[in-house]
């Protein structure tokens, strides 16, 4: 371990302490402190923020996620930022409403109970742990790849309590996914370390929900619908869901089962690149044909970053603000 030092973020005026060993993320995440983040292997900028005062330095990151000239002035990203000094930080994008409600990582042994196939290409694996995972509907735990030191992200599909589920797409060269292609049986070991995530729904009775994914993205949207049908709302609820051909589509008979226990529902396949009996088009396009104006919406998101960076634009054109549009965002490894 390393010297400690102590880390205030502003404007919210939250204190932390941080170890040099550990990223100023991580030692929030310690501390049960929600910040902004998705990747947090400096891919995706979500977790950048400004430097105001002190000494830190960062682990290797990509220029996509901070350009140098980013750097330069003072911004940094929290998931590769170490604190070799106290520092004081500027937010750029936080949830006060989830910055004090995170629940510490843990790591928990768990045991694969199931591996099936929803798709051609997408799988549905089940976990049972071996000890209490306690998370939020819509947030997500690492996965270690058996044997290494790699660990890759996946939203569970249902809310907290029982097994833990996963809907995973097989990418070639995928060095997690790749074992759902027949390496990875009932009974292997699998360690899990987490809660993390935001993608958590707000309590807001009286705003319309725009429930949006693709591919694999259906995980933690499907746990919204599943959170939502067991408690039961009133709120108007949209899910539209992306796909290219038919045979991408799954769990259809268990959403339309969902959506009869909801007050205003109705579920919006699309497919981008196949006529059939669904809607036709890229999701976004499908969305913007059936939606009017969203400033009294909150839209919850998960797929691919060029699906998510066009609904962002869709959704905030149609009035809805920026922080009421919620998502996880993910980057795809195919290291071999």
């Amino acid at each position: 371990m390393g010297d400690k030092h102590r880390i205030r973020f502003e404007p919210v005026g939250i204190e932390i302490e941080a170890d040099e060993d550990e990223t100023v993320l991580d030692a929030a995440f310690r501390q049960g402190v929600q910040l902004m983040h998705g990747c947090k292997e400096g891919q995706c900028s979500s977790c950048k923020s400004f430097l105001l005062d002190g000494d830190q330095q960062m682990e290797r990151y990509s220029t996509f996620a901070l350009a140098d000239y980013e750097s330069e002035e003072g911004y940094v990203l929290l998931c590769r930022a170490h604190a070799y000094g106290d520092l004081t930080v500027e937010l750029i994008n936080y949830d006060e409403e989830m910055l004090l409600s995170g629940i510490p990582p843990r790591e928990v042994a768990t045991t694969v109970a199931a591996v099936e196939p929803m798709t051609h290409d997408i799988v549905r694996l089940t976990l049972t742990p071996g000890d209490e995972l306690p998370y939020r509907t819509g947030q997500y735990v690492d996965i270690q790849v058996p044997g290494s030191g790699h660990w890759r992200s996946f939203s569970m599909a249902q809310a907290p309590g029982g097994p833990l589920e996963f809907l995973i797409k097989r990418y070639p060269g995928g060095l997690f996914s790749g074992l759902l292609d027949g390496s990875l049986h009932p009974g292997d070991a699998l360690t899990v370390k987490g809660p993390y995530g935001t993608c958590v729904l707000r309590d807001a009775p009286d705003r319309e929900l725009i429930l949006l994914a693709g591919g694999a993205g259906m995980a933690p949207i499907l746990a919204q619908l599943r959170g939502l049908a067991a408690t039961g709302t009133g709120r108007r609820t949209r899910f539209y869901y992306g796909a290219r051909t038919a045979r991408d589509l799954f769990l259809l008979d268990e959403i339309a089962e969902l959506g009869t226990r909801l007050a205003d529902f109705a579920f919006v396949p699309a497919l981008s690149e196949e006529a059939g009996p669904y809607e036709q088009g890229l999701i976004t396009e499908v969305v913007d044909r059936h939606e009017g104006d969203l400033s009294n919406a909150d839209a919850y998101l998960c797929g691919p970053p060029p699906m998510c960076d066009a609904a962002l634009e869709l959704l905030t054109a149609k009035g809805m603000p920026e922080e009421r549009i919620f998502l996880d965002r993910f980057t795809t490894s195919t290291d071999t």
